[in-house]
């Protein structure tokens, strides 16, 4: 007798604390299913393709980047849609429990599947001759790796969550999944993600897989990842460390298959392609040599981008506008003669990032830009004389069914991020010493010995930010424009570099949140509470001003809004209404918003 598995979204599961979709409602379990490597295979990819889903991608993008200075809800959406109030809400900093952003049971669905497969994919072994133990480990790894990135977006995005590593399979089954403070968490995916590493798809690979699947580059670069988040919260050494060794593995395994693209690439010390070019290999041809895990779409209506569509561009299908823009910053070009690079967004105009991340930048009274990035397939700078406004095209593609891949993580990241865990290792041993950030310090021996790491760490810092920037300048102007040295005296003064760094690179890639929220946990005198949930804190750490101020600045009355972001919690969205009022005592809501019976 088959055992049919159910297809819920949007409403909650028989005694369960979780909205889910299981599965599709075509597939069958016992003895019609789970009999090949083929079936194996069709839920590996299901797991993928729900990480894909539009549910799950509109999260990344409002989660990572809508909430920091780089977005702004477009105002040319009917205020009565209902995305639209959704994330004016955000926006406003007046949040309800019952927000469609706040419902995270997209990112539990993935998980979901990633349990089941790992909790029925070695019984094929015995049934099906063709799937070996290898097959079944590298299933296994992906498996391991998907689910721990899932956990770790909602960390960032909660706070405390739900954990569970179990296959739920029908609606019978009990789901009180209890919530567990951060470090739990990151600790379980750190584990997870080390056993993934020992059975990795190689990097190697050939083709679309070895961006598309979860490879040992990917599992790699999410464990850097999550090492700089920790090492920020914890103020720990330790963890900058393993971002940094994580980092170095990364680009050893690039650099060891970097291919020749009409040379270009030989130019630098890693293997980027330059300028405007890089627009095309990343956004356009996609997949690119230079990209680590992208999530994989196609121009068919089942598996078109229609997300980052919505997100970004005027969604021809709906006849709708997009619902975020660039915020008004990324209009600004300031040239290092007059700004400073920790600040200002854009210091040249052969910068060819300040062309092709957005439409319309230059001269003029714009209060905000479409977001050119991911939306046109071609740029509109390539070295040379830089463009006029006028001469700026606008997005070109239809959109019908939007094949646009969304890029997790690629070297330019992993660069940024081993720049940025120096710099915060530097800074650490700094403040403990009562150098305020510098890069001297007493002239003990131990402590010369000491300056002069610190000094070498800001120097390679330098080095690895400027290869980023290198890459997006004009040729013409490497010798006259790179970062200085100087920049290099003052650990201070390179950690707001670094972040503006990513910014300038890394824009509209669901980021920016995320350095933001690194950035105010690196600066709090003492490292906040990690290891307890807030619902069980009775006192919230303050957050850096000077965080407040960033995010505050694509406002006009930002404070009014940053007022509101004082304390800890209000970083952090609410669980969802329909799961506190289901679940209680398991899940406790954010002490920031109530919920109602």
């Amino acid at each position: 007798m088959k055992k049919y598995l159910s297809i819920i979204l949007g409403t909650l599961l028989m005694g369960s604390c979780m909205d889910m979709e299981l599965l599709p409602n075509d597939k069958t379990v016992d003895e019609d299913f789970w009999q090949s490597k083929s079936d194996v295979a069709l839920m590996v990819n299901g797991a993928y393709k729900q990480f894909a889903s539009s549910n799950v991608q509109q999260r990344l993008i409002v989660w990572g980047g809508f909430r920091s200075d780089e977005l702004l809800l477009n105002t040319g959406v009917p205020a009565s849609d209902g995305t639209y109030i959704a994330l004016s809400q955000i926006q406003e900093v007046n949040i309800e429990t019952t927000n469609t952003f706040s419902d995270w049971s997209s990112l539990y669905t993935v998980i979901n599947y990633c349990n089941i497969v790992m909790a029925k994919a070695g019984a094929v072994m015995d049934i099906d001759p063709a799937y070996t133990e290898g097959d079944y480990l590298t299933d296994r790894s992906q498996m391991l790796a998907l689910r721990a990135l899932c956990y770790f977006y909602l960390v960032r995005a909660f706070r405390d969550v739900p954990y569970t590593t179990t296959a739920y399979m029908t609606s019978s089954q009990d789901m009180v999944i209890s919530q567990l403070p951060p470090t739990e968490v990151l600790e379980r995916c750190i584990n997870d993600l080390k056993e993934a590493e020992q059975n990795a798809l190689s990097s190697q690979m050939t083709g679309w897989k070895r961006v598309g699947w979860i490879t040992k580059d990917a599992i790699q670069s999410i464990l850097a990842d999550i090492y700089l988040w920790r090492g920020s919260v914890l103020h720990s050494d330790a963890d900058y460390q393993a971002c940094v060794d994580y980092c170095d593995k990364v680009i050893a395994s690039m650099k060891s298959r970097q291919l020749v693209d009409e040379g270009t690439v030989q130019k630098l010390d890693y293997p980027l392609t330059l300028g405007g070019r890089a627009f095309n290999d990343l956004y356009v041809t996609q997949n690119s040599e230079e990209s680590i895990f992208e999530v994989q779409y196609s121009t068919s209506s089942v598996s078109s981008n229609e997300a980052l569509a919505k997100m970004y561009y005027e969604y021809k299908k709906d006849g709708k506008s997009p619902y975020l823009q660039a915020s008004l910053n990324f209009g600004s070009l300031k040239p290092s003669s007059t700004g400073n690079a920790t600040d200002a967004i854009y210091l040249n105009q052969y910068d060819a990032r300040y062309w092709n991340n957005c439409v319309g930048v230059g001269s003029g009274t714009a209060t905000s830009f479409d977001i050119y990035k991911y939306t046109n397939n071609g740029y509109n700078y390539n070295g040379g004389t830089p463009p006029t406004k006028g001469a700026m095209s606008r997005p070109a593609r239809t959109f019908s069914n939007y094949d646009e891949n969304f890029i997790i993580y690629r070297l330019a990241d992993i660069l940024l991020m081993k720049a940025e865990a120096l710099v915060a290792q530097v800074n650490n041993q700094t403040v403990a010493t009562g150098t305020e950030g510098t890069a001297l310090a007493p002239s003990t021996t131990e402590e010369d010995d000491q300056a002069t790491l610190n000094a070498e760490k800001l120097k390679e810092a330098l080095e690895l930010v400027n290869q980023v920037y290198k890459r997006s300048l004009d040729e013409t102007q490497w010798s006259a424009s790179l970062y200085k040295s100087n920049y290099a005296q003052d650990g201070a003064t390179m950690e707001g570099l670094v972040l503006q760094e990513r910014l300038r690179e890394l824009c509209f890639e669901g980021k920016r949140w995320f350095d933001l929220l690194r950035y105010n946990y690196r600066h709090q005198d003492v490292p906040c509470n990690y290891a307890t949930m807030l619902a069980d804190q009775g006192s919230y750490m303050k957050n850096y001003q000077e965080f407040l101020d960033i995010v505050g600045r694509k406002y006009d009355n930002g404070s009014a809004r940053t007022n509101k972001m004082k304390e800890e919690p209000r970083l952090y969205l609410p669980v969802p209404h329909s799961d506190i009022i289901t679940c209680k005592p398991w899940l406790r809501q954010n002490p920031m918003y109530t919920d109602e019976d």
